[in-house]
């Protein structure tokens, strides 16, 4: 920190209490002067050599046959008057950046100028502000903070104005140029380097961060934040990511914790004011911006302190941009209507409806315009990303006993199918759905089972699926169909001949299901008994061994034996469409050990009861 002294006498300053300050010195003070409470004993002579304010206050006293002066607005106070004092004795008197802002005002308002004396406090202030002060980053800060209960003096004086410029100059600087301290936290990067001999190694990498100045204004105020912000913009030298950096570090430091301290009525002026300005502040050119997630957490306070349509709106439209970019979590924004649901979903979708608005015109653009490949591929790629993050926040609000069905289904429908190559997410938030609202009806297990495609389930998706109790029957029986079909697949077989058009029907429609399930069978059991005889002749060969048996593709082959006995024990008991309802309504079929049909007789345990889930 830059300090300079000024006098060369001993400090003869004295306190009596509290409240009385004076000289000693032989001779017998004459003049009393009272700032705020504190009465200051003093001589004449020295004060009328320095200040014409104190000319013109004790030629007043004099004429009134007194000899107290009052000044109970003094800029500073006592301590800011009692350095203007030691000076004008002499005395030794040390400003830093803590104290020269007090004793600029103090000066002033004293009227110690140049026209008084030559080589006044005023004049000696103004040149440790130009040739130290400003010069400092940190002590260009401190000074700006000091600024704020000297307003508005302070103002008048230019050093705000002064502090401010000197912050946005250094930071618009380039970080190559920078060879002051400063403060940062955040962990240095590190590079991989290739050195002559072509040997890596890793190092840490000492050059200055383009950001390396944002956690030191984060001290300052909200009204000077603003001002410092305003001004780093208008140099125009500074990226929007780094704005948006600098913005979300202050609303880290300055933002309460708890919603309880945010919505407080005793705090709640100050953060409404708080987040509207930061969103103001928000760099102007909207595709490059700070994270999505950011905006996101800076959306949730804006909701709960009650800020106004239009930076809601702003932020709303920001985000919609960025969707892709978040995570589930990010989007749990906490519902404020009285209905009992803990989150606010028809917020997340209005976000949603509004991005794939957005992207479905960028793709349409590019297509008709030939914009290449690179826009049109990373127009897919968010697309992929947009689906896993509404499939993630689909299974988190799903554990809302409140949640309304029909809000579930409409969010995870808002979102093309082109979105959702692989429903293992979306099957996820399923599960959970049935899991925490166990009283659905069929209709409705029904419709929520018809936002997943079985056809689309990983191989790990469809073995939990074809042991998830909470599942329809029909559900559970077409993911054991495709299931084998995958596998016969996979061992070279011929896969059932209609499964195309069965693959095309919605497992909610139950007419179409129900006229296609005695054929799927009897072309099942056509599938298994030719891959039974082609296991049997592999184990007559010798080419199966117990390596290959517990590789992948044995994996793979041992699929079509577990399906065969669900369905041929589903099928043995059932000769006609009743008998299928009446096992689904039951719930319960028999379990068979080997993979004979004959023998799927001999266990009377339940296959349905024993399907669980892991989820």
């Amino acid at each position: 920190m830059k300090f300079m002294k000024l006098g060369s006498k001993p400090d003869a300053f004295q306190a009596d209490g509290n409240c009385i300050r004076y000289v000693a010195s032989d001779l017998v003070t004459d003049i009393v002067i009272n700032v705020g409470e504190v009465k200051f004993c003093l001589h004449k002579f020295p004060l009328l050599s320095k200040s014409n304010h104190l000319q013109k206050l004790i030629s007043k006293t004099n004429e009134e046959n007194t000899d107290e002066v009052h000044m109970l607005d003094f800029p500073g106070g006592p301590k800011a008057f009692e350095i203007c004092a030691k000076f004008c004795y002499g005395m030794t008197v040390t400003l830093n950046a803590y104290n020269v802002v007090t004793a600029r005002c103090a000066a002033e308002y004293l009227e110690m100028t140049e026209a008084v004396d030559r080589g006044n406090l005023v004049f000696k202030i103004e040149v440790f502000l130009t040739s130290s002060i400003f010069r400092s980053w940190k002590d260009s800060i401190i000074v700006l903070q000091t600024t704020k209960s000297l307003m508005p003096l302070s103002e008048d004086l230019k050093v705000v104005g002064r502090c401010i410029d000197s912050i946005a100059s250094k930071t618009s600087m380039d970080p190559s140029n920078v060879n002051w301290s400063y403060t940062y936290n955040r962990k240095l990067a590190v590079v991989d380097q290739i050195t002559d001999n072509t040997e890596r190694f890793q190092q840490k990498f000492h050059s200055v961060p383009k950001d390396w100045w944002v956690e030191d204004i984060c001290e300052l105020e909200i009204d000077l934040y603003k001002r410092v912000m305003f001004a780093i913009k208008a140099k125009g030298r500074m990226s929007g990511s780094v704005i948006g950096e600098a913005l979300d570090c202050y609303a880290v430091r300055w933002l309460p914790d708890s919603v309880t301290a945010l919505v407080s009525e005793e705090h709640i002026r100050q953060n409404k004011i708080l987040v509207e300005t930061i969103i103001w502040l928000l760099p102007s050119n909207k595709d490059v911006c700070c994270s999505c997630s950011f905006l996101l957490k800076l959306l949730k306070f804006a909701i709960l302190v009650g800020v106004g349509d239009v930076p809601r709106e702003e932020l709303m439209k920001r985000i919609s941009l960025q969707l892709y970019e978040v995570s589930g979590k990010d989007l749990l924004i906490p519902a404020t209507c009285d209905d009992g649901i803990i989150y606010d979903v028809e917020l997340v979708q209005d976000l949603v409806n509004r991005y794939v608005l957005h992207q479905t015109r960028n793709l349409d653009y590019a297509d008709k315009n030939d914009k290449g490949t690179d826009d049109l591929v990373l127009g897919r790629v968010s697309w992929l990303k947009i689906g896993n993050v509404i499939d993630a926040y689909l299974a988190e609000i799903a554990r809302d006993p409140n949640m309304h069905l029909s809000s579930f289904v409409d969010l995870s429908q808002s979102i093309p199918l082109s979105a959702r190559p692989v429903h293992d997410g979306v099957y996820r938030a399923i599960d959970i759905y049935l899991k925490e609202h166990p009283a659905l009806t069929k209709t409705e297990k029904k419709t929520i089972c018809g936002l997943m495609d079985v056809k689309k389930l990983t191989m790990d998706a469809c073995m939990h699926a074809a042991q998830n109790e909470r599942l329809p029957l029909r559900v559970v029986v077409q993911v054991l169909f495709y299931e084998q079909a995958r596998a016969a697949a996979a061992a070279g077989l011929n896969p059932p001949q209609n499964i195309s058009c069965h693959s095309s029907r919605s497992t909610t429609n139950t007419e179409d299901w129900e006229k296609t399930v005695p054929e799927d069978y009897k072309c099942l059991d056509k599938q298994m008994k030719s891959m039974k005889i082609s296991d049997e002749d592999c184990r007559k060969t010798g080419k199966r061994n117990k390596k290959s048996s517990k590789s992948k593709g044995g994996g793979i082959l041992l699929l079509p034996s577990r399906s065969r006995r669900i369905f041929d024990k589903l099928w043995v008991g059932s000769k006609g469409l009743g008998e299928i309802k009446s096992s689904e309504t039951s719930g319960s079929s028999m379990s068979p050990t080997s993979l004979n049909p004959g023998e799927t007789k001999s266990s009377g345990s339940s296959s349905r009861h024993r399907r669980h889930s892991i989820s």
